[in-house]
């Protein structure tokens, strides 16, 4: 085991922030994907209790309602999946840089690979984010649609 030196130590820790600032920003897009998805879940609850105090005949809107609700939230957990693999590949990926200073490996295709998979991970789960953001405005339109005078 080799123990590096201040001066040594030094270039890990600057290249380290790079994935340490990703996994940070990442946290916030969490933030905001449960935020959508608890929002999602209890919309979904209050329109179930709506449905069965509702009429047979209005009970097809309701289900509507809910089926659009439904695949937002599978997207949205899709899209919570893949941020949290690229936040996990982004903290391997510090841990790698630490081994390889300290142990003095050679894992310079380990190091490319965490980093290739962390920014595809997070490209997928932005992309699948403006999906169910474009599924919300659809439904709205949807719905203001059939309530226009």
């Amino acid at each position: 085991m080799f123990t590096p030196t201040v001066s040594e130590l030094i270039p890990i820790l600057q290249t380290a922030i790079g994935p340490a600032i990703l996994i940070s920003g990442i946290g916030l897009l969490l933030l905001t994907m449960t935020n959508r998805l608890g929002r999602a879940i209890d919309r979904s609850r209050i329109l179930i209790s709506e449905m069965i105090k509702a009429s047979p005949n209005d009970r097809h809107k309701y289900q509507k309602q809910l089926t659009v609700i439904w695949k937002r939230a599978r997207l949205i957990r899709l899209s919570i999946a893949l941020s949290a693999t690229s936040a996990l590949a982004a903290a391997l990926l510090i841990a790698t840089l630490f081994s390889v200073a300290i142990f003095k490996l050679e894992l310079t295709w380990l190091i490319g690979s965490l980093f290739t998979v962390g920014i595809i991970c997070l490209i997928v789960s932005l992309v699948v984010f403006i999906q169910d953001i474009n599924q919300s405005l659809a439904a709205l339109k949807h719905e203001i649609s059939h309530h226009e005078l």
